[in-house]
């Protein structure tokens, strides 16, 4: 299947979204670090688009300053944050940038729910399933923390955001038909507690267990 051969609008900043900027009531957000551990690997970029096909990317410096619009952003309780595998992207904004308040939506958790037909619940596959577009991975493992970045990385970094509104509606009418929306949303709003348990070192100890 042949790539999407539309260049992507993408917007790079560094340290914080431009003042005056308006990304609307649901705000797709993606982030890339220097690896999976947010404890140790630091935040590198941050990825948002209103879903217009505009993707804004925030380089974050290894000696970060505050980013004090970003920081608004998450914690507007009037904007819908949306994500894909939200468990890890809250964890790292949360840890270097500041709570996350308001509804949250995680495109992986609603595929897990819904798609119960496949093993397969990565972005490349709902990308290609919903729009039959192929993502490319190659920069999924690449350096983040240079003070520059490649066009091949933004348009990678852009990808994560740029196609989650549509995934979302797509997952969303799945979930209703199949009758577990009440389990998202129960599943989407326990994520901060969630990401808050993994900060504090309960990552892989089940506390619901005997």
């Amino acid at each position: 299947m042949p790539a999407s051969k539309s260049a992507p609008d993408i917007h790079l900043y560094h340290d914080d979204l431009p003042d005056g900027l308006d990304l609307g009531d649901v705000v797709a957000i993606d982030t890339e670090t220097m690896g999976l551990n947010p404890l140790r690997d630091r935040l590198c970029l941050v990825q948002l688009s209103s879903g217009d096909g505009i993707a804004h990317l925030v380089k974050i410096a290894k000696d970060q300053k505050p980013a004090p619009r970003l920081a608004a952003l998450l914690a507007d309780p009037s904007v819908e944050k949306l994500f894909h595998f939200a468990r890890f992207d809250v964890s790292v904004l949360s840890y270097y940038i500041g709570a996350i308040h308001g509804p949250i939506y995680c495109t992986k958790i609603a595929s897990k729910l819904a798609r119960t037909y496949t093993d397969r619940h990565g972005l490349a596959e709902l990308v290609s399933e919903t729009l039959q577009i192929s993502l490319s991975k190659a920069q999924q493992s690449s350096d983040w923390g240079n003070d520059s970045l490649s066009e091949d990385q933004m348009r990678y970094a852009a990808a994560d955001v740029l196609y989650l509104h549509q995934i979302k509606d797509r997952l969303t009418r799945m979930l209703e038909r199949e009758g577990r929306m009440a389990e998202a949303q129960a599943c989407f709003h326990f994520l901060p507690i969630r990401c808050a348990l993994d900060l504090n070192g309960f990552g892989h100890t089940d506390i619901f267990a005997h």
